[in-house]
């Protein structure tokens, strides 16, 4: 009784007083006075005390007018207006295709097929030789039917089940659904609930009634201290148990974050950053990274080819010619190349970038400093089966140092660096891995909690076949991170799609230990 809020006391009062026909939402409001607002929140209240219990549910499907559906009454629905068109044109004796329905009657290319579609299954119009409409003089029930229901909902909306079949079908036939927001019609559920009380709250009811509701006071004012008139006031509880309502602050997203901490601490290190385009020319992403012009990586499953343009104008020199004569002869970087013929016009075909190296092989080209660190966030497209662990487009960390002194043992670490500083990883091993621009390779693996073993990425020096048509003459070692896999394990999820996820919740309460 102490506990009762006066909504709730209101309601259970209401209720006493039917206690042979279950009021509905409807009728309690009568008795009440309440709000909606009001008598919902009371009544959920009551729900949860197991107070009162729902006696029964249904659920009505309502049936309304929508803005296009406005329109059609007062202009004409499509197929009405295609059947006039049609009966007119035949009158006149003219010629009428579908092009001369759309003109006239200004309607979209969708709604005008479809009307047709309709019409011509009914058997009221023809499509006769050179994709003329004729009418046959036949009327069409779709038709009929459409606006019998844009007369009757014109004047508010009504329950389906009130129609007659025939009406109904051509309602939910023409009813707002996903994906198809231009329709006439709108169908809502509405849910009907009646309340009784329950054993408990049969007797707070009775003593309720017995002792009535008693004045509720929020505050304690001067007026009732100095009266004294708080001796008999009743004062409202409060739960100070209860959590207080959660503020949700804007933020920024905890995968945006993420790289904004990865960006950080590779400045801090002394690292500059390099920015490339999303589209490439094969040229820059495989040609310049001594990848044969047959390399399977070059397969349309592979690689995104753009439609249009489909290619770069032209490569800049002497890059093109240096690239070129490495990939046909090995000429200047003590090696053999690959031994083919160069297709100068294919490097020139645009591609969405497929490894962060291609922004790599762009700054060493424009004349990286010497010793010098560079990196990139870039973000990369590859096709591939989308899963925990994969998708077809990620972020990828691309770096590289340039200096005398570089070895294998200085990637190593580096890459050691990495895992535990940028990826919280506890465990990091390394793998022999090959890859046609690097030598000697190595692959980085880290342990996800969940998921166990996941590589992150590759790494190595750059060949001389690389670095030599470039004009660098000294030690480059290279890496390429999937920054992607690298949150799964800072952010602590266990599927890579959650990293763009739509759902705010999840997102507010991502937590990550980075």
């Amino acid at each position: 009784m102490d506990n009762l809020h006066p909504l709730e006391s209101k309601v259970l009062l209401a209720l006493t007083r039917q206690p042979d026909s279950p009021p509905t939402l409807d009728h309690l409001a009568e008795s009440t006075g309440l709000e909606p607002s009001q008598l919902s929140m009371a009544v959920e209240w009551l729900l949860a005390k197991s107070l009162i219990a729902v006696h029964a549910e249904t659920v009505a499907h309502i049936a309304s007018l929508t803005t296009i559906g406005e329109v059609f009454f007062e202009k004409y629905s499509p197929i009405e207006r295609v059947l006039s068109a049609a009966r007119d044109a035949g009158q006149t004796g003219k010629r009428l295709t579908i092009q001369d329905i759309q003109a006239k009657e200004a309607l979209e290319p969708s709604d005008v097929s479809k009307a047709v579609g309709t019409l011509k299954k009914e058997g009221a119009i023809l499509i006769v030789q050179g994709g003329c409409i004729e009418s046959t003089g036949r009327n069409s029930a779709t038709a009929e039917a459409m606006r019998a229901l844009l007369q009757e909902l014109r004047s508010g909306p009504r329950e389906q089940q009130a129609f007659p079949e025939p009406l109904r079908n051509v309602l939910q036939q023409h009813a707002v659904k996903r994906g198809n927001a231009r329709e006439p019609f709108r169908i809502d559920e509405r849910v009907t609930r009646s309340f009784l009380l329950t054993p408990d709250g049969q007797e707070v009811a009775q003593q309720l009634s017995c002792d009535g509701v008693p004045e509720e006071v929020s505050q304690l004012t001067p007026e009732l201290l100095k009266e004294g008139a708080w001796r008999t006031k009743r004062f409202r509880k409060y739960t100070i148990s209860l959590r207080a309502p959660r503020i949700a602050a804007g933020k920024r997203h905890p995968y945006r974050e993420f790289l904004d901490l990865v960006k950080l601490k590779l400045v801090s290190m002394g690292f500059q950053e390099m920015r490339g385009t999303l589209v490439e020319t094969e040229f820059w992403n495989m040609d310049a990274l001594f990848m044969p012009q047959f390399h399977p990586a070059r397969d349309i499953h592979d690689v995104y080819f753009v439609k249009d343009p489909t290619h770069a104008p032209a490569i800049a020199e002497p890059y093109l010619t240096q690239v070129m004569q490495v990939h046909e002869q090995g000429t200047g970087a003590g090696s053999t190349g690959w031994g083919y013929t160069f297709d100068a016009e294919r490097a020139k075909r645009l591609v969405l970038r497929s490894q962060g190296t291609a922004v790599s092989a762009r700054t060493l080209a424009a004349g990286a400093s010497v010793p010098g660190k560079y990196f990139s966030i870039a973000r990369c497209f590859r096709y591939d089966q989308v899963d925990a662990t994969h998708a077809t487009d990620f972020f990828q960390v691309e770096g590289i140092v340039a200096g005398s002194d570089i070895n294998f043992r200085t990637l190593l670490g580096l890459l050691n660096l990495f895992a535990r500083e940028v990826a919280q990883a506890k465990e990091v091993k390394f793998l022999p891995a090959y890859f046609p621009f690097t030598e000697p390779s190595v692959e980085m693996h880290v342990r996800h909690p969940k998921l166990g073993w996941m590589e992150l990425g590759g790494a190595g020096l750059f060949r001389p076949e690389v670095t030599t048509p470039l004009g660098v003459s000294v030690p480059v070692i290279a890496w390429g991170l999937g920054l992607d896999r690298m949150a799964m394990v800072a952010l602590g999820i266990h599927d890579i799609r959650d990293l763009f996820s739509t759902d705010l919740e999840f997102i507010r309460t991502m937590r990550g230990n980075f």
